[in-house]
């Protein structure tokens, strides 16, 4: 049997010191204010949390810190595909062994494989851990797509794939993965501006950027969409929309940690090659957090 997630899960950005270590205290009070504003799941070293740029010594403590402090009251997903199947399986094992309640297994980017590439890439992962495993298909960072058919098809064949985050950005996929896919499997949108129609499509919920600055406003309005309830979900969706769009007016995470430094959860440090936001769009988006009233 698959585990039924559901809801608005946080891609959670990593604090960093002036000196370029991770701020835990930061990171700390950042899952509280996940946990208070009903935050259905947290995703831990993922490309919002610039995992791409920490050591394995600091991969290995920040999984473990997040599984020991969230303490089982929400699901810990951690990120451990890469574009290498081997250091894929090493980090996948190794979140295991930490007790994560997922892993999130990004298609391997930079080395575009064929689809049969693909499918051993995921078979192989699959193979080494009994860990549920959420694929994630984003295209506009890896250089390559996730067929629909090939998800359908791993989904059947391998009972520990559970899931997918779609961020291709193109609902006609998502719909077919909806259509097709065996009854208990998870689809995750992946695109902020898309989860409130991926949803509405049938979707279980999204995994997140804007809920970083957005907890509670995201998971109602997984809720409310879920429920049916058009009114109050368009409600939400086209308040927040423009705050959503400036969470990626530059390379993520760069607004997102922006914006949550505003709101003074965390000193505005970033790991090269990620770099400050640019003044003009900083400006955009202290403007929208301060009409929204979130600081």
């Amino acid at each position: 049997m698959r585990k039924a997630w559901q809801g608005s899960i946080v891609a959670i950005v990593t604090p960093f010191n002036i000196d370029g270590s991770i701020d835990y205290t930061a990171f700390d009070n950042l899952i509280d204010f996940h946990l208070k504003n009903e935050t259905d799941g947290i995703v831990v070293c993922g490309t919002t949390g610039e995992a791409a740029t920490l050591t394995k010594m600091e991969y290995a403590e920040l999984i473990k810190h997040t599984v020991e402090k969230v303490n089982k009251r929400i699901p810990v997903i951690a990120g451990s595909g890469t574009n290498s199947t081997s250091e894929a399986i090493e980090n996948s094992c190794l979140a295991e062994s930490l007790g994560v309640d997922a892993i999130l297994v990004v298609s391997p980017y930079y080395n575009k494989p064929t689809r049969k590439g693909l499918k051993d890439y995921f078979s192989q992962i699959s193979t080494a851990v009994t860990v549920p495993i959420i694929l994630y298909n984003v295209p506009g960072r890896t250089a390559g797509n996730i067929p629909a058919d090939l998800v359908v098809e791993l989904a059947t064949e391998f009972e520990n794939i559970v899931g997918i985050k779609e961020a291709s950005g193109n609902l006609e996929q998502m719909a077919c993965i909806l259509r097709d896919k065996p009854s208990d499997f998870m689809v995750f949108s992946g695109d902020d501006a898309l989860a409130f129609q991926a949803v509405c499509m049938g979707a279980d919920g999204v995994i997140s950027v804007v809920a970083n600055l957005i907890p509670k406003e995201f998971h109602n309005l997984m809720l409310a969409a879920s429920k049916g309830d058009l009114a109050k979900s368009k409600e939400i969706y086209f308040k927040y929309l423009r705050l959503i769009q400036l969470c990626f007016i530059e390379s993520n995470p760069i607004p997102v940690k922006t914006g949550l430094a505003i709101m003074n959860k965390l000193s505005e440090e970033f790991r090269s090659p990620m770099s400050v936001m640019m003044d003009e769009n900083r400006i955009l988006l202290v403007n929208e957090i301060t009409k929204l009233k979130m600081i």
